[in-house]
């Protein structure tokens, strides 16, 4: 199978729920890291969900869902303050981003 759209949907939903229960266990990965890293983070999971649901979904429930909790919860129980360093590797990395 080469092609993305081919893949089922309920083997899609699978690995994305297991991709957002990964990274609520390690909360110790801060969204700046994966953005660093990755160029996605878990408010780009949220804001995809959002999109997806087509209006359903509010920004805040699409963020509680991924989060597992309010994301002004999650902010002050696991969110460190970003270094410098950090939002540097995060601000070249988004340079590859798609469009």
């Amino acid at each position: 199978m080469s092609h993305l759209d081919d893949l089922d949907d309920a083997i899609a939903a699978a690995a994305f729920r297991r991709l957002v229960l990964h990274l609520r266990h390690r909360d110790d990965a801060q969204n700046v890291d994966l953005m660093g890293l990755a160029g996605f983070c878990r408010n780009c999971l949220s804001d995809w969900t959002q999109e997806a649901s087509d209006g359903a979904l509010t920004r805040e429930q699409a963020r509680e869902a991924i989060y597992g909790m309010p994301y002004a919860q999650w902010k002050a129980e696991h969110q460190a303050e970003a270094t410098p360093e950090q939002l540097a590797r995060m601000a070249e990395t988004m340079k590859r981003n798609p469009a």
